[in-house]
């Protein structure tokens, strides 16, 4: 791991002296108090309708006693950073890695247990939490990573989910993407049992991209952000339960969640830029709250804005891109833009043959739940750029020949058109000139180009 000081350690403190000082330029550090209540999610509001996407450290946030850290993944060229590469190499180099992955090892000792708070003791007061926008129900936790382990197997799987309080002792959350948490939740239930669940509220960037991860039920994530680090992931258990977490972790809370019990939960600023109350209204009875002795509260922007969605996406993005291209050769990129949140994908190609964009299309919209539109465009358009892209769809695109529709598909919970029990349609636009298209580029010659640039810089532009 030496090789990048950024993954140098497992400890987000180490990574963020880190990357503050070889990047002073990309942090934006703010000293002066900020509220609790909303300022944060703001200032990264405005600083994205500026363009800028900066790692936001707030040292004096009121009322909840200790540094924030936020913003992040809002930046693929950040995130690649932590692999090496530039961002468009990302998504091999993050397949690389989590495709290599190394089994955990268990330490005795980690800052996380600096402080251990058990049983009657415990109040979530005492965690740092602030209200991201106006229509929330309160202060949420955007960052909570439930650590479930197999019962018999010991596989753990991580999972994301929007937790607030409840009670001194609980949490109100929600499992409403019933993935594979919920399924353990299930298998609980079926058992007579509860869940036991471990909370973790902080830790590396490489922990939280592997949290992200989609793969299949019986893999460990924690093997996955032992790949990403290049170095297995150093766990402590916690005291009651046993479950592996993150030795570094900046918050660990320990519980069980009863599958029968409920909390209301919601409404929440959710990735599709609409406040959602869809929930599964379950409850976290927290048991232990672990913490290191000098945590910094490290929150991810909720909302329809760039860290959410990228964090979330960027796994689900690059295991599409291998995929893909491993079974399309013609495929030459894929992205995810943030004007679709979770529904849109484009996808550039050199077309081989007839309906090739099609079947590529339909491969996208088979493996990707999420998705509702995707559009296939040439390999010269520059698919991170939406302008060209609905270029290509203007230029290119025969709505009665170009366009399909596939219905009745499973699709996200989240979704505010989605019908009552979770349906959506789904559609292609193949945008690619195709074999018979007549038409030649208008292009400015090189020349030209280079006298243009000359004559700018001479005038001060």
């Amino acid at each position: 791991m030496a090789d990048n000081l950024l993954r140098a350690t497992q400890d987000f403190h180490c990574f963020a002296d880190a990357y503050r000082e070889r990047y002073p330029h990309d942090v934006l550090t703010l000293r002066d108090p900020v509220s609790a209540d909303q300022d944060v999610t703001a200032i990264v509001a405005q600083l994205a309708g500026r363009g800028q996407h900066p790692m936001l450290v707030c040292e004096n946030v009121d009322g909840i006693g200790v540094p924030l850290a936020t913003n992040f993944f809002a930046s693929r060229e950040r995130i690649a950073r932590l692999f090496d590469v530039n961002a468009s190499g990302l998504f091999d180099a993050y397949q690389q890695r989590a495709n290599a992955p190394l089994t955990p090892l268990y330490v005795s000792s980690g800052p996380v247990l600096d402080e251990v708070i058990e049983g009657d003791c415990v109040d979530l007061a005492q965690l740092p939490m602030i209200r991201h926008f106006d229509t929330d129900r309160g202060p949420y936790v955007t960052n909570a990573v439930i650590v479930a382990e197999d019962p018999v197997t010991g596989i753990a799987n991580l999972s994301y989910h929007r937790s607030m309080r409840h009670a001194r002792n609980a949490l109100a959350t929600s499992l409403h993407s019933r993935g594979h948490t919920w399924r353990m939740l299930q298998a609980a239930k079926a058992r007579g049992d509860t869940l036991k669940v471990a909370m973790v509220i902080g830790a590396h960037p490489l922990f939280m991209l592997a949290a992200a991860a989609r793969v299949p039920f019986g893999v460990d994530e924690r093997a996955i952000a032992g790949g990403l680090f290049g170095a297995p992931l150093e766990l402590v258990r916690t005291p009651r339960h046993g479950i592996g977490v993150p030795a570094a972790a900046e918050f660990v809370l320990e519980g069980t969640i009863d599958p029968d019990a409920r909390a209301e939960e919601g409404p929440f600023g959710e990735f599709t830029g609409y406040s959602s109350d869809r929930s599964t209204n379950n409850v976290l009875r927290v048991d232990t709250m672990m913490r290191r002795r000098d945590a910094w509260l490290v929150d991810v922007v909720g909302g329809p804005y760039a860290e959410h969605l990228t964090l979330a996406r960027l796994p689900r993005e690059a295991e599409m891109s291998e995929k893909l291209k491993a079974r399309f050769p013609s495929v030459t990129a894929l992205h995810y833009p943030n004007s679709g949140t979770h529904f849109h994908c484009y996808v550039a190609l050199n077309q081989a043959r007839d309906g090739e964009a099609r079947q590529i299309m339909l491969a996208l919209l088979g493996w990707d739940p999420y998705l509702k539109h995707v559009v296939a465009v040439d390999s010269d358009i520059d698919i991170t750029d939406d302008s060209q892209v609905l270029w290509a769809m203007a230029a290119h695109a025969q709505p009665r020949e170009d366009v399909f529709i596939v219905d009745g598909l499973p699709g996200s919970p989240l979704d505010p058109s989605s019908s009552a029990n979770g349906t959506t349609s789904r559609m292609g636009i193949d945008a690619t000139r195709g074999a018979t298209f007549d038409g030649t580029r208008a292009r400015i010659g090189d020349e030209a180009a280079r006298r243009a640039t000359e004559i700018l810089n001479g005038a001060g532009r």
